[in-house]
Order: structure tokens, then C-alpha cells, then sequence
């Protein structure tokens, strides 16, 4: 049986906004972290090393792995100045890492939330891990699908 939820922050349209990466190289969160940052597009008034650091910074407290080979990196404050620059960027990982996770598996995947306020922050968290409690939508991970199929099963499933 497969699980649903309904969110009222739009998951799909900040992966859209975010874009998904493949092969993203690094043997540490760090690493992946630098170079999955010079690949997001960002608002005019921010900066790659302004992503990494705080993406860095956050790691430092607590790892951001969930389980089933999937981490969400994030901010331990909302970096984001305006509504619309908010963004999920997807990062297949060409080599998977070990991030500490609760089942002990290997990172593969990570959804990196980049909000403005707390509440959307809380929501897209929400609205993730009830898509992460699909099997469906885990294998489609596994898979390494690409943007349109995967926004596709994310519209399907957050009905």
C-alpha cells in the first residue's frame, strides 16, 4: 500500500526551481557540499560559499542523514531572502558516503532545502519525509530519475 500526505509548501515546483544533479563528487558532506553549491542557480544577492558554509555549519551539529540512503542537507536558519528564491536542489552522488545515518547506510541522494521562514521550512521537511515513506518513490530514487519523471511521481504522490 503506498502512502500519502498532503503538504501545503509545493515540493515539485521547488525541485523545479532547485533542478536535480547528477554525479555530484565529494568523499565528505563538505566536499559535496562546495561543489553542489557552484552548481545552484542563486539569487543575485547570495553566493556559493554562503550556501556551502551554512550548509557546512549545520552538518557540524548533526548529521543531516535520514535514512534509506537519503540526507537533507539545510541551513540551521533560513537563508533565503524572498519566497520565490526558495529551492530543493536534488544531488544523486556519484559515489555514496557515509554520513551517519540511523540504518547505517550509505548516502546516496540528498534534497538540499533552501527556505526563507521556518514554517516553509517545516512543511517541505513534512511533505519530504512522507514521500520518503514511499517505497515507489524510494525506488524511483534508487534509480537516479530525472526531473520530469520525478516531479511527475512527486504531483502523483502529494495528492
Amino acid at each position: 500500500m503506498e502512502f500519502s500526505f498532503t503538504s501545503n509548501a509545493d515540493i515539485a515546483e521547488l525541485i523545479h526551481r532547485g533542478g536535480i544533479f547528477f554525479d555530484v563528487e565529494g568523499s565528505t558532506p563538505e566536499e559535496i557540499y562546495a561543489n553542489i553549491s557552484k552548481k545552484i542557480k542563486l539569487p543575485e544577492d547570495m553566493t556559493a560559499e554562503q550556501v556551502c558554509s551554512a550548509l557546512c555549519a549545520r552538518e557540524k551539529v548533526l548529521s543531516t542523514a535520514v535514512g534509506n540512503g537519503i540526507a537533507l542537507p539545510h541551513a540551521r536558519s533560513p537563508i533565503m531572502k524572498e519566497e520565490e528564491d526558495q529551492r530543493i536542489c536534488v544531488a544523486y552522488l556519484r559515489n555514496p558516503i557515509d554520513m551517519q545515518a540511523p540504518d547505517e547506510r550509505l548516502v546516496y541522494v540528498m534534497f538540499i532545502l533552501l527556505t526563507q521562514n521556518s514554517q516553509v521550512h517545516l512543511q517541505v521537511l513534512s511533505g519530504l519525509a512522507g514521500l520518503f515513506r514511499s517505497l515507489r518513490f524510494r525506488k524511483a530514487l534508487e534509480s537516479k530519475m530525472g526531473e520530469v519523471e520525478l516531479l511527475s511521481l512527486v504531483r502523483e504522490l502529494d495528492k
